[in-house]
């Protein structure tokens, strides 16, 4: 049964987090509501290119949509299956830390970017460990406080620590104005 609720996580629309409606194909192979991705579509047409929201592959002309019927009678078949398990399992309590990027329901973040500061879901995060793009980007366990890491002065990630002034500082800093202090990585 835990197994049929990870299944069935893939046919739900990254977009509104819920069961595909009327679900289409875009032309890099990711799956969205025809709603969804048109809606999405619609905001990015001034910019006058198009995007997946998951992947982010941009398509100069604006992909031509129709319902994928298959996927749309896998969908239906999942709806009846009395061993569907919905996403409850999935969103985030006070005390987790929640998905940076998902909008509409917030699902549960399984990691934390030091590079984007930015917290992922387990389908929000796929890119970084598909695209080389995200090779020297630094996953850790979700993290409440990512931008109170950030050097205010530099806009850094502040790696070390001044134990002059016992604070924690970034490279900048260390090399500038602490620099005659006693500090650490």
């Amino acid at each position: 049964m835990a197994q049929q609720g990870s299944k069935s996580v893939k046919f739900h629309c990254s977009v509104c987090l819920d069961l595909l409606k009327d679900p289409v194909t875009i032309p890099c192979g990711h799956n969205y509501c025809m709603s969804c991705i048109e809606g999405h579509w619609d905001k990015e047409e001034p910019k006058g290119a198009y995007s997946c929201p998951q992947c982010k592959k941009s398509f100069i002309l604006r992909p031509e949509l129709e319902k994928n019927t298959m996927l749309a009678a896998l969908v239906e078949d999942l709806k009846t299956s009395p061993e569907d398990v919905s996403l409850e399992d999935l969103k985030t309590s006070p005390e987790d830390v929640s998905c940076d990027v998902c909008t509409g329901k917030k699902l549960k973040a399984v990691k934390s970017c030091l590079v984007c500061l930015v917290s992922y879901c387990d389908q929000h995060l796929q890119p970084h460990y598909e695209s080389s793009a995200f090779d020297k980007h630094k996953l850790v366990k979700p993290s409440k406080g990512l931008k109170s890491n950030i050097c205010s002065t530099h806009n850094e990630v502040m790696k070390m620590f001044c134990h002059t002034d016992q604070q924690c500082i970034c490279y900048v800093c260390c090399m500038d104005k602490h620099k005659p202090c006693n500090s650490s990585s």
